[in-house]
This record gives C-alpha cells, structure tokens and sequence, in this order.
C-alpha cells in the first residue's frame, strides 16, 4: 500500500530547492511562484537538449534513455532523469525489449561547474532511489555533467546520502501537507535567487505589505 497518494507526490527537482532554500522551495512548490532569471532559463535549455527525444541512441553495449519518468511510492516522489545508461552487465537485470542484462547508471545535467554545497548531488540520489524500487537493482554510482567544465562528476551513493535525501522529503511532505512556507535567515545565497523579490521585496524600497498592494493591482 502507497504511503501518499498521487496528488501527494512531489517532484524531485524540489529537492534542490530545498536543500538550496527551504523558503525558495515552499514559495515555488506550494505557492506556485517562480521568477525567471539568467540561471534558472539556462538550466531550462540545458534540460530541453538532454530530453530531446529524438537524441535517444544505442552505443555498442550501453543503452541511453533520455528524460526517463521515475517514481518512488515509498518516498512520495516523481520526476524525469536527464539521461540514464543501461550497460550491459552479467549481474545485471532485464530490460524490456533487449536481449541480456544490464546495469544502471543516471546523469544529471546541470549548468556551471561543480557546487560545494550538495544540492545536485542530492537530487542524483533521489533519482538512484527510485530507479533501485522501478528496477529491484542496486546502484552504487552515478554521476553529474556540469556545462561549464564539460565533464562527468562520478557520484558514490551511499546510505548516508540516501538517508538525508529520506528525511529532506519527510520534512517537505509535512510542509506540503500542511501548505506552510517556511521562514529563513536573509543570507548571502539570497542574491543568487530568481525568486529574492517575491520572498523579500523589502530589498526593493517596499514592505512587505506596499508589494502586496502592489502586486494585486497589476493583476
């Protein structure tokens, strides 16, 4: 039995969000805001090549499926991987329509060049989660493309990293469930934000009240 129902499920892109920001995170997946800015339009494009159905291919053992819908019931989440590589592998598992067994590998592409804070890598693991409940196969690695460097970023994914991404996604399913936003500490992060004036107007010369006004006449 599913612990969510489907109308529960959250994306798993959010999680990024989320370990960025919970408040970003609240204000984009529950009160549907989002403000385009030069980063967010260039991780979108990004994304549209990687999906592209038409970029599907067969490298001599290695199946590449791109934009391939995932699902966790247990976790409550559901989403696209940019691309996953079926190797073929002895100790593998079948895959529908080709001959042999094979392993599992995701990719993640991201824009820049690798973060030190680990909200790409924590998306990478939730996505490794649900593919391991779709596939009943263990994966131990993954690896995120950056488009700056041009470069693969092999990820281990441990039990420790799975466990966060577990309770990240308990914490934001109470959120969710509860339609609360949270609160944060104004920071640094916050000037790399698309959505910094709808979360903190105030930086505009407004309250927080004035935006409001404002925002309600423009509608």
């Amino acid at each position: 039995m599913n612990k969510y129902n489907e109308v529960e499920y959250l994306m798993i892109s959010g999680i990024q969000h989320f370990a960025f920001c919970r408040r970003q995170w609240g204000l984009i997946h529950i009160d549907k805001k989002w403000a385009e800015n030069y980063h967010t339009t260039l991780g979108e494009q990004i994304h549209e090549r990687v999906h592209d159905p038409f970029l599907n291919e067969k490298r001599k053992d290695v199946i590449i499926a791109r934009g391939m819908k995932v699902v966790s019931h247990e976790l409550g989440i559901t989403g696209e991987c940019d691309v996953v590589e079926l190797r073929q592998d002895k100790d593998g598992v079948p895959v529908f329509g080709h001959r042999g067994l094979f392993s599992v590998y995701p990719i993640e592409y991201k824009k820049g060049k690798p973060k030190v804070s680990d909200e790409d890598v924590l998306q990478l693991v939730a996505q490794t989660i649900c593919l391991e409940e779709m596939f009943c196969f263990p994966i131990h690695y993954g690896a995120i493309y950056y488009a700056t460097t041009k470069r693969r970023e092999e990820i281990k994914i441990t039990a420790e990293l799975k466990q966060k991404v577990k309770d990240y996604f308990i914490e934001m399913h109470s959120y969710f469930q509860n339609q609360h936003i949270p609160q944060v500490k104004k920071s640094k992060k916050c000037q790399q934000c698309s959505l910094k004036e709808l979360c903190i107007p105030e930086d505009n010369g407004k309250s927080v009240l004035e935006y409001i006004h404002l925002a309600m006449k423009e509608e």
